[in-house]
C-alpha cells in the first residue's frame, strides 16, 4: 500500500461513490486526532458483523435511530440494503406490511434513509445521547471503566512504572464525566490516586 495525499475534491467524491455502493461511512471513536475514517459494508466489516452478531448496536451507534413513516408502503428495499440487519417487515393492519426498526439493532447509519425511494424513513435523536470520547486514550479508559478493567488497563501497559503513561490515564479519567470518572476512581482504590484526582479537581 502507498500512501498519498488526498485532497477535499477527490475526498467529497470517494464519500459519494462509497454512498452510491450504500457503504457505512464512520471515524474513530474521537473527537480530537481521529486517526481513521471508514467506509464499510456488512460483509466484512468486524464492527459490522459483530452487530449482526449480538445485536447490540450500543458499541459504535451513532445519536440517531432510523424511523419508518405512517406511510411505508413496505416495499422491503431497505430492509435488504441494511448493514447490521436491524430492519425487518412485519405485517400492521388490514395486512399492510412495513419497516420495523430493531432499536437493539440499528447504528443510525443512514443507509436506509438513502435508499426509501418513498422518502419514508429518517433518522431521529436516540432520546440519550453517547458521549463520545476526547481523544483515543478517554475512549480506552471510558471503556475499561465500564467494565470494571481500570487496574488490568494500568497493569497491561505497566502505567506504575511509566509516568507518561499514567500521566494519560490519570488524564483521562479526569476528562470523563462525573458518574464514569468515579467509577474509574472507585476502581483504582488508592488513596494516593484518590487524593491526587481530588486536588486536582
Amino acid at each position: 500500500n502507498v500512501l498519498r495525499v488526498v485532497f477535499s475534491a477527490e475526498c467529497l467524491d470517494l464519500l459519494a461513490v462509497a454512498q452510491g455502493h450504500n457503504l457505512v461511512q464512520f471515524g474513530e471513536n474521537a473527537r480530537e486526532g481521529v486517526n481513521f475514517i471508514c467506509n464499510c459494508c456488512g460483509c466484512c466489516c468486524e464492527a459490522l458483523l459483530a452487530v449482526k452478531r449480538f445485536a447490540i448496536a450500543r458499541t459504535i451507534h451513532s445519536n440517531f435511530i432510523a424511523r419508518a413513516g405512517d406511510d411505508c408502503r413496505g416495499c422491503g428495499k431497505c430492509e435488504k440494503v441494511c448493514p447490521v440487519n436491524a430492519i425487518r417487515m412485519e405485517d400492521g393492519p388490514a395486512g399492510k406490511r412495513f419497516a420495523f426498526v430493531d432499536p437493539e439493532r440499528c447504528i443510525g447509519c443512514g443507509v436506509c434513509v438513502r435508499s426509501c425511494a418513498f422518502a419514508q424513513l429518517k433518522l431521529e435523536a436516540r432520546p440519550e445521547r453517547a458521549i463520545t470520547p476526547l481523544n483515543t486514550v478517554n475512549r480506552v479508559v471510558a471503556m475499561a471503566a465500564e467494565r470494571g478493567m481500570i487496574k488490568e488497563l494500568l497493569e497491561d501497559n505497566d502505567a506504575m512504572g511509566n509516568h507518561r503513561i499514567m500521566a494519560a490515564v490519570i488524564g483521562a479519567i479526569m476528562k470523563l464525566p462525573g458518574a464514569p470518572r468515579a467509577l474509574a476512581v472507585a476502581q483504582l482504590k488508592s488513596r494516593y490516586l484518590e487524593n491526587l484526582i481530588g486536588n486536582m479537581e
